[in-house]
């Protein structure tokens, strides 16, 4: 039924509640009231209800009139984003793209894609932020960035955000390569615990599952830790000491080819959440925005069929 609509009448419709006059609407649309009456009285023969009251003094919508002009003025809008999307892709994408991400998130999914990206779309200006998941999502909730590859944390409700999964993956231990303990067949996880430990802060996702995991095992004793966000101070740590630190596989993979860490033969009772590609519920992207979104979920797509 909806299929019968027009978009003049979509137009009349979202004209017609602000103006609350058929004449001042059929102006707004530059056509002849009668021709307005025509189109408003086929939409109301389309659904077979009324959707505008008459009265003296001019038109106000009946409850599903009101229905009726909240989804017309939403497709409008949709219909408007589509127009400007296509403009910017028969020009050429242009326009700033902000991303939040956690440092897991780098070298499998967001680097190699990007660099595609801005091969396919030089004229884009991207800018990208690295921290925690859950400082990630503040920014989004403010408005300072326009997705963000991380984690659902525990205090951002789900019902704000539009979320989908990317990359599964482990956490493991690394360690210098040099370490004591890096030649060793296995090590078990109790044996670590005595030893110095780099983490993230309290609150962040990696954190979290650690502490939960210590929790689990029956682990009570004060733990020696450095905490920090940074993944270059992580690393550059790790390459000077017998510090131990936690992160995601691919990430300890990436340091592990440049040959500055190791990961331990440990079975780290600790798993993930996934990382998901979240952007605010109800919020319309950009152009530039809306094609790396599209262009993120077809390299996970590989990612996935990818033999391990």
């Amino acid at each position: 039924m909806i299929l019968r609509l027009r978009t003049r009448q979509l137009a009349l419709l979202s004209l017609l509640d602000t103006e609350r006059n058929l004449g001042r609407a059929a102006t707004g649309l530059n056509i002849s009231q009668p021709a307005a009456s025509k189109l408003l009285q086929q939409a109301e023969d389309a659904f077979g209800v009324p959707l505008f009251q008459r009265h003296a003094r001019g038109m106000t919508p009946t409850p599903y009139g009101e229905v009726m002009v909240r989804y017309a003025r939403r497709m409008l809008t949709d219909f408007d984003y589509m127009h400007e999307e296509i403009i910017a892709l028969h020009s050429g994408l242009q326009g700033a793209l902000r991303i939040g991400t956690v440092p897991g998130a780098i070298p499998q999914l967001l680097a190699p894609m990007l660099v595609d990206y801005k091969h396919r779309h030089p004229r884009v200006a991207v800018s990208i932020l690295v921290d925690t998941s859950d400082m990630m999502i503040r920014q989004l909730a403010r408005g300072e960035v326009d997705l963000v590859l991380g984690r659902l944390t525990t205090g951002h409700g789900d019902g704000d955000y539009s979320s989908a999964p990317l990359l599964n993956e482990a956490l493991v231990v690394v360690a210098r390569a040099s370490h004591p303990l890096a030649g060793q067949g296995s090590i078990s996880f109790d044996d670590l615990i005595s030893m110095e430990w780099i983490l993230q802060p309290p609150g962040a996702p990696q954190r979290v599952r650690f502490e939960a995991a210590l929790h689990e095992a029956g682990v009570d004793m004060h733990l020696n830790i450095t905490e920090t966000a940074s993944t270059i101070a992580t690393t550059a740590m790790l390459e000077m000491s017998d510090m131990l630190a936690v992160m995601p596989a691919s990430l300890a993979e990436h340091y592990g080819r440049l040959g500055v860490i190791r990961v331990l033969p440990v079975d780290l009772p600790i798993r993930l959440q996934p990382i998901h590609l979240i952007t605010r519920q109800n919020q319309t992207l950009s152009p530039a925005a809306t094609q790396f979104v599209a262009a993120m979920h077809k390299h996970a797509q590989i990612i996935d069929k990818a033999p391990t």
